[in-house]
């Protein structure tokens, strides 16, 4: 079996995720590997940006730039910690979730990448691809893709 040192896992900040997340957590946990825990995000247009001023006021900050992303990194570090994880990174990174997941696991050097399996069982993924599928596809480590939804 192999020895996993570091264990990249995506994250987007919902439900499923999180179950990739503590999956990987735990993986990470009974293996003494550090854990990064990755989140993508897209920037914000500055015509976006101007409305959530505009609604937000002082709070407009909440939602642009990596914000969301280091807010759902926040929350998938509580539940890595909760399933045991030790060592604990994180890393939120501008541009398409399935480049990020890919050039992340490169540089830091991750023997596993671990994902949910959303979006493999709906039309959009079959037809335009989905993140699971993406990675498994270019990453050059293994991958664990993890039932996080339930589908057909």
């Amino acid at each position: 079996m192999a020895t996993y040192r570091t264990i990249l896992v995506g994250t987007d900040g919902s439900t499923s995720s999180f179950g990739a997340v503590t999956r990987a957590a735990s993986l990470a946990a009974a293996t003494g590997a550090t854990l990064v825990l990755a989140c993508a995000y897209a920037p914000m247009r500055e015509r976006e940006r101007s409305a959530a001023a505009d609604v937000l006021g002082d709070l407009s900050y909440k939602v642009t730039g990596s914000t969301p992303a280091d807010d759902a990194l926040r929350a998938a570090r509580e539940h890595a910690v909760a399933a045991g994880a030790g060592a604990i990174e994180l890393a939120a990174e501008e541009g398409d979730a399935v480049d990020v997941l890919v050039a992340l696991a490169g540089r830091r050097g991750a023997d596993l990448v671990v994902v949910g399996n959303r979006g493999l069982n709906t039309l959009a993924g079959r037809l335009l691809g989905s993140v699971p599928s993406g990675v498994s596809q270019r990453a050059g480590c293994d991958v664990l893709i993890v039932h996080t939804t339930h589908g057909r």
